[in-house]
């Protein structure tokens, strides 16, 4: 009779991979070490095939090992969704949402999202992790995120995408700059401006990079930061000009930062769009729906003069 692994094989297995040492992954489980090579041994003859190189140096996984940690992966998040499916068909709305969310987003938004969903829908909790977006694809194909909160476009067949809002970005720029003293700014104004922008990890990045290829501004590539606020402070000290989300405007500069001046471009249309992403093989769909309208609500009464709402 042909033997199959185990939930619990598979997650021993990726907890190795993830911590690149077998006492470290027995700690992360709960187990002895002991027990996790015995586990990982067993799993190895039910597959015919080493999952990692033996001998001295660094723990790596052979080439089939990587291929079969990420089909675990998959296995592992696919289990979970059942798991979580059986809790809101038994209580309604309830369990853990892990949402991944870009750090140029979260941090303005969700604050004003978590209390209103926590009133509405006390069972639900909300687990929450910041990693720029390229990240965060990655982690929610890997199931270590039920949904991300980032900027579209997203592309795969493997993924729902919901679009929330747009946002307008402005150009910031510091306020000794001549274009400081301009009330909107303009194609031509770009032309040939030094510009600064976060690292290619960040949908950002590409939207800007293509701006300036299109009107010829000078993008540098050896000063790109690593956060919106390290961009803001590249900015005040005269190293370039920039383009800022409106909700990062709202809450960290408002009309109290005398250093950088902010203006808007192509009369508010130079957007980035904002949504939920999700696997489609996720038994969360109900709660993301709660989250996704908590979010649009949110948009709405508290960001209505920053964003505009998509229609649902």
């Amino acid at each position: 009779m042909e033997k199959f692994p185990s939930l619990k094989q598979l997650q021993y297995l990726v907890a190795l991979a993830d911590n690149g040492h077998f006492g470290k992954a027995a700690q992360s489980v709960g187990i002895a070490q002991p027990s996790l090579s015995v586990q990982i041994a067993n799993l190895e003859d039910i597959l015919q095939m080493p999952l990692y190189e033996r001998g001295r140096g660094p723990f790596r996984l052979t080439s089939s090992g990587r291929e079969i940690v990420d089909r675990a992966r998959e296995t592992i998040a696919h289990v979970q969704g059942i798991v979580d499916l059986s809790k809101s068909l038994q209580s309604g709305v309830g369990g853990t949402i892990r949402l991944g969310t870009s750090p140029t987003l979260g941090p303005y938004l969700l604050p004003h999202v978590v209390g209103d969903l926590h009133r509405d829908h006390p069972g639900l909790s909300l687990y929450i992790r910041e990693a720029a977006p390229r990240d965060l694809l990655a982690e929610l194909q890997h199931g270590t995120h039920d949904v991300i909160l980032t900027q579209l476009p997203v592309a795969g067949a493997e993924f729902v995408v919901e679009r929330l809002f747009r946002e307008p970005l402005s150009l910031a720029v510091a306020s000794d700059h001549p274009l400081a003293s301009r009330d909107t700014i303009t194609d031509a104004d770009i032309s040939g401006l030094v510009m600064l922008s976060l690292g290619p990890a960040y949908a950002l990045h590409e939207q800007i990079s293509g701006l300036c290829h299109d009107l010829g501004a000078d993008l540098q590539r050896n000063y790109e930061g690593t956060s919106l606020d390290a961009l803001r402070q590249m900015v005040v000290m005269g190293m370039g000009a920039t383009f800022l989300p409106r909700l990062y405007v709202r809450s960290e500069i408002g009309g109290t930062d005398t250093t950088i001046a902010v203006r808007p471009f192509r009369k508010g249309k130079f957007v980035r769009s904002v949504g939920l992403v999700w696997r489609r093989s996720t038994g969360k769909s109900r709660a993301i729906e709660h989250l996704s309208n908590a979010l649009r609500s949110v948009a709405r009464t508290e960001f209505s003069d920053v964003v505009t709402v998509e229609q649902a």
